[in-house]
């Protein structure tokens, strides 16, 4: 699996930010090969309504069909890419490409609040209870410490995943990492 898949174009952003394809990628990403019908049942979709959003998804480049383990009646797609990133400002030059970007941020949202829902504290040994969960921040930076923290952020973390590899208490962990400025009459 390829690292990143990196967007220059709104209209593919668009494709990816439909709510079902994004459920169907972070699926695909997060729990490996799976037919439409395996889908459907995940996601509560019809067989052919996930077949048809996985096609769209296969015909922009973000899935293929895994060879490896062809069961020979449906095809088992594949995520080809770890993640989906863009450049907000490179693509907020339209608006088409600023459409793009808020839906996909919204998308994001979405996913995230999809994930609280779903956290159950009852699920979970004592140790995942006490780390879990989200803070919020507000400071005064310039870009350049914004972009700073979001690539710290992300060595850490890629840090942290390499020494923790194969650890037998580790799980795959849901982080969001954003950071948007607030206008000044916000502040007020």
């Amino acid at each position: 699996m390829e690292y990143s898949y990196e967007i220059s174009d709104p209209q593919v952003l668009r494709v990816v930010a439909h709510p079902l394809r994004v459920r169907l990628l972070g699926l695909l990403r997060a729990d490996g090969p799976a037919t439409a019908s395996e889908l459907g049942r995940r996601t509560g979709e019809s067989s052919g309504s996930t077949s048809y959003h996985l096609r769209e998804l296969f015909k922009y480049g973000f899935i293929e069909e895994d060879a490896d383990r062809h069961d020979g009646r449906e095809r088992r797609w594949r995520a080809r890419h770890r993640y989906t990133s863009w450049n907000s400002r490179e693509l907020s030059g339209t608006a088409e490409g600023r459409e793009a970007v808020r839906i996909m941020r919204l998308r994001q949202v979405d996913e995230l609040a999809h994930a609280v829902q779903e956290f159950d504290e009852s699920d979970w040994e004592p140790g995942w209870v006490e780390v879990a969960g989200m803070s919020d921040h507000l400071h005064e930076l310039p870009p350049a410490a914004l972009g700073e923290f979001m690539a710290r952020a992300g060595e850490v973390l890629a840090e942290l995943a390499a020494r923790h590899a194969g650890d037998p208490d580790a799980r795959q962990v849901h982080l969001w990492i954003g950071g948007l400025p607030r206008r000044p009459e916000e502040q007020a």
